[in-house]
Order: C-alpha cells, then structure tokens, then sequence
C-alpha cells in the first residue's frame, strides 16, 4: 500500500542518507567543522560579523552569509532543504565570562533560533549555549517554543574534557526532534563520556614547548598559571601576558615564572581543537574574540557522532518502524 512505500522512504532517508545542516551564528565554523567531522554535510551558514564570516568562507566548501539572523527567513532555510538546523546563539547574556543581563539584547537571538526552526520545520536542530542559560529567564520561553512545534527535546550539559578536548568547557545542548520523544538520545550522549579529564599533553603532547603558561584570571583570587598536565580551563576571548606585578598564588602549577608564558592566540585555538591546517586571519584582538567564542570542534563531533549514533542504532530503527506499522493497521 501507499503507506508502505512512505514508511520505507522515511527509514532510508535516516539510515543511509548523509544528513544535510545549516549552521545558524556559525562564527568561524567550530561546531560546522564538529559536525561536518562527525558525518554530517554543511550545506550553508550564517553569522553577521564579518570577521568570522571570512575566516570560516576561508576553511569551507559551502557559502557562510554575512547575515542578520533578524534578516534570515524560514523560507529561505526551507529553500536548502536542511534535515538539521544547528548553531550557538551568542552566550554573553548568560556567560559568566559577560554581564549576565538578558535585558542586553543577546538573549533575544536564542527565542530568534527558536522561532527560525520552528517556521522551518526542520526534522531536527542542535542548539549549543554556555551551562548558566539554565538558570535563564530565557530558556523556558525557548523551551515552550519547540514544544509548541511539536519537538522532543533532549537536554544535556557536556564537560567538554570528557568528550575529546583538552579543556574544562561547560556547555549547554538542546537536541530537538519532530515528532521524537523527549530526552532520547540523553542516555547515548552520556555513555561515551571519557573516565577522566583530557590534558593539553593527553591531546598535543609536548606541540607547545613548554609545561606551564599563563592564563589571565578573571581576578587576583584565583590562579593564572597552568600545567598542560591538566586540562585547560575556558578559553576565553581575552588572552593577555603576565603582568609585571603577579603574585604567585596559591594554586599556580609552578612559582617558577621563568617557566611560564602566555599561550599564543593560535595555540589557543589548538585548544579549542581547531586542526593546525585551519586558516585565520585577522587582528590579533579580533581572533582571540572568535576563537574564545567558538565551539570547540571535538566537543561538537562528539555531539555529532552520537546523534548519528542514535539514527541507526535497531533499537531506533524498530521504535521509528513500529510507529508507521501502527499506522498502517489504522489505515488499513
């Protein structure tokens, strides 16, 4: 019967076929290049700082648009035909590393996502924002949005040490599924996680030259001197040299400041896991702000891959069959 043929369309469509994605506040491509590692094809992105646009138009195939994301139309998303909608809102509302104030603007951009894959309709979107939007005003209008959409949705904070990058990176995901259950890939996201933290050695070995740096502190209470025999904590889009007048703390790695410097702003992206054939180009101030921004790439293969992971494992190929076999039953 007719139905037949649209419930075999539907589980080849997600079993052999590489799904397609549009990368939405793509910046210079960490979660594209994530995903595109991962298994997925990046058909197109968006971001309105010009900068990032160019360092990603730089390093990819498919076309970033310098866009506002205010000017971006589900119509014009629906024209590519996307199986996922995926992207990273900006975080300086929420981010402790900002003014943690939603009423800046920034905040906005995350219910803007929501209501472009929404009018999308996309079959699925992957949203990535720092841990504290947890604790948003924000998030729960989101939330509500994709409900109304008719999404499942799976919620997860990911240490980012655990998921294949040397650095201590808390980062909030939002999966959405039409039609999908809520919370379904949680457990097969969560089970890949690695026993201990990933090291700036465990990842590059000795590619910096050097076992101690310099990582300027948010405040002269808390240390600024790392071991890349630990992981590295947040890279963030300031990176300064050691003040002259420093004072060893307590918890610094070594009191031997003849040993340490400050990491350069590319081997700051090598921490960011961005592969050394990655091209930037730009001011220094400019790239230390895009790199501090990204996603970093392993953090979003690791998401990548478990999402495809999910999409053929038999257990979500039976449940997905079942439902259009129950159909068939009321139909027939």
């Amino acid at each position: 019967m007719q139905l037949s043929i649209i419930r075999r369309i539907c589980l080849e469509r997600i079993m052999n076929k590489m799904p397609t994605a549009i990368d939405l506040f793509c910046g210079c491509g960490g979660l594209s290049l994530g995903f595109q590692k991962a298994g997925f094809k990046i058909i197109r992105a968006f971001d309105n700082w010009d900068k990032a646009v160019a360092i990603y138009n730089k390093n990819f195939n498919h076309k970033a648009e310098l866009k506002d994301a205010y000017d971006i139309t589900p119509k014009y998303l629906k024209s590519f035909n996307p199986d996922f909608i995926i992207g990273g809102p900006p975080c300086q509302d929420y981010s402790s590393a900002g003014k943690q104030d939603e009423t800046l603007g920034r905040a906005n951009l995350t219910l803007r996502f929501a209501e472009l894959v929404c009018a999308a309709h996309t079959d699925w979107f992957v949203m990535e924002n720092v841990d504290r939007i947890l604790k948003s005003e924000t998030l729960p209008k989101a939330l509500k949005m994709f409900k109304n959409a008719g999404y499942g949705l799976t919620q997860v904070v990911l240490d980012a040490s655990l998921c294949g990058t040397p650095q201590k990176r808390k980062r909030f995901f939002l999966i959405g599924e039409l039609g999908g259950r809520d919370n379904a890939i949680k457990k097969i996201i969560l089970k890949d996680l690695a026993a201990k933290n990933m090291t700036i050695r465990d990842y590059l070995g000795r590619e910096f030259g050097t076992d101690y740096y310099y990582r300027h502190p948010r405040s002269y209470a808390r240390r600024g001197i790392f071991s890349i025999d630990e992981p590295s904590p947040t890279v963030r889009g300031v990176n300064r040299p050691i003040p002259k007048t420093y004072k060893i703390h307590p918890g610094d790695a070594t009191k031997d400041l003849s040993k340490v410097r400050p990491l350069t702003t590319l081997e700051r992206a090598r921490i960011q896991t961005f592969p050394p054939t990655f091209q930037f180009e730009g001011s220094k101030t400019d790239l230390e702000q895009i790199i501090g921004n990204a996603v970093p790439v392993e953090l979003a293969a690791y998401v990548g891959k478990h999402i495809l992971a999910y999409l053929n494992t038999p257990k979500s190929y039976k449940e997905f069959d079942m439902e259009y076999i129950q159909l068939e039953l009321k139909f027939d």
